[in-house]
């Protein structure tokens, strides 16, 4: 699937979501039910041992239910959110599907798809100990919309000890210059090796890339006044940004087109690059895949983000109309319990977002990532929804593409600022 239409499935589905609308509390008509439809983009061996656990608490509470995991394949939900725009036409909702917070899970509550989630969050006190950011995300005129399952870092850069050994690199530390990682990438190459790994066949793995650049040009205020719809996309921090992807682009794996992002991760776990950039689901395939934290691989936020947490929330939400709305709720309630938690994020990679859940027993990279989200600033992401619209999320995705493309920024910004003109008129 194109980049374009990634971002457009996403804005199609809050579109005819509209037709998903009805009252936001179980009815009658689903007082007692059997099965548990849920839907998600977890395939790939990490995660879907993640949802496996999920999956799992849920079967413990209900153990009468039929569960059916509609689990559809594609990175970011590139493919699942094409059949859930199809499925919500047809007024034909799974019970709970998966989403991000922010933009999208607030979409969803505006056109009434998605149900009040207050019972839930009030029975399990979900609101008291949850980071602020990440409730606030969730809400719409202050009530809750989804259930987080864990946050992961987006700004994480991770490379391959031995590759960099033989380049002649000194594997990262905390901190890392942005020079010194291009001066890295160039020995690397030099050196006979792929420099960088990348999953260009999931759109959203460049977007990331591009995302984390442009963290580190704009810094954490910068990309609050770009949320706010506050930054000139023609300013020098933008152009500064771009320059800096087009020069790490050009040390691309060859074949990063043909890649999903589970097999560039693989890639790195095998020597067959020196760094990955993406979020930390990479690290959940790393050590799925048997690769060790400390002697094979590492990872460091990506140069100049290390005073932010860019965050990707996976949720889950409840569609107004779901056949079987009491173990929708059910489901939506057990995965805020701290054991729930604690066994989904150590197999994702990802970091609880309730601060009681005691993280002591996760890895060194997890333990480290959970303290980097409580002390930092968490932001959220443009590439997966969270940040903006999915207006502007398409407008986002066309202009990296652009760029990669021609190495234009004045066509990049041309798309960004279309993107902020349809972001200022309402949906139909």
């Amino acid at each position: 699937m194109t980049a374009r239409r990634l971002a457009a499935a996403a804005t199609a589905v809050l579109t005819l979501a509209a037709g998903a609308c009805g009252s936001a509390e179980p009815t009658s008509t689903a007082t007692e039910t059997r099965q548990l439809e849920v839907v998600s983009w977890w395939t790939s061996g990490s995660e879907a041992a993640a949802l496996e656990t999920l999956l799992a608490a849920f079967r413990r509470t209900a153990p009468d239910a039929e569960v059916v995991n509609g689990a559809v394949t594609g990175g970011a939900g590139s493919q699942a959110v094409v059949e859930l725009a199809r499925r919500l036409q047809n007024g034909d909702p799974p019970d709970v599907w998966q989403t991000f917070n922010g933009k999208s899970v607030q979409g969803y509550a505006e056109r009434g798809a998605v149900r009040d989630l207050t019972s839930v969050f009030d029975g399990r006190n979900l609101r008291a100990t949850m980071h602020p950011t990440v409730l606030a995300s969730l809400q719409r005129d202050g009530k809750p919309y989804g259930v987080p399952t864990g946050a992961h870092r987006s700004n994480v850069l991770w490379f391959n000890t031995e590759v960099l050994r033989r380049a002649g690199v000194t594997p990262p530390a905390a901190g890392y210059p942005l020079a010194t990682f291009l001066a890295d990438l160039a020995k690397v190459k030099a050196s006979g090796a792929t420099a960088l790994c990348l999953g260009g066949r999931d759109p959203f793995t460049t977007v990331e890339l591009f995302e984390n650049i442009l963290l580190g040009s704009l810094g954490t205020d910068g990309w609050q006044r770009m949320v706010a719809d506050e930054l000139d996309w023609r300013g020098r921090p933008v152009d500064t940004a771009l320059a800096t992807f087009g020069t790490v682009l050009t040390y691309a794996d060859p074949e990063a087109g043909g890649q999903t992002w589970d097999a560039a991760a693989k890639r790195l776990a095998t020597g067959g690059c020196g760094y990955l950039s993406m979020n930390d689901s990479v690290y959940g395939e790393l050590i799925a895949g048997g690769a060790t934290e400390g002697t094979g691989f590492g990872a460091v936020p990506f140069p100049g983000t290390q005073d932010g947490f860019l965050a990707v929330v996976d949720v889950f939400v409840a569609a107004t109309r779901a056949g079987n709305a009491r173990n929708a709720l059910t489901f939506l309630g057990d995965i805020g319990d701290p054991a729930t938690q604690l066994a989904f994020n150590q197999a994702k990679g990802s970091v609880p977002v309730w601060r009681n859940v005691d993280v002591s027993t996760l890895p060194p990279y997890q333990r480290n990532a959970s303290a980097s989200f409580w002390a930092s600033p968490v932001l959220l992401s443009v590439a997966h929804g969270e940040a903006m619209s999915p207006r502007f999320q398409e407008g986002f995705y066309d202009a990296v593409a652009t760029y990669v493309r021609t190495r234009d920024p004045d066509a990049f910004a041309d798309n960004l600022v279309e993107a902020v003109s349809r972001e200022k008129i309402p949906p139909r």
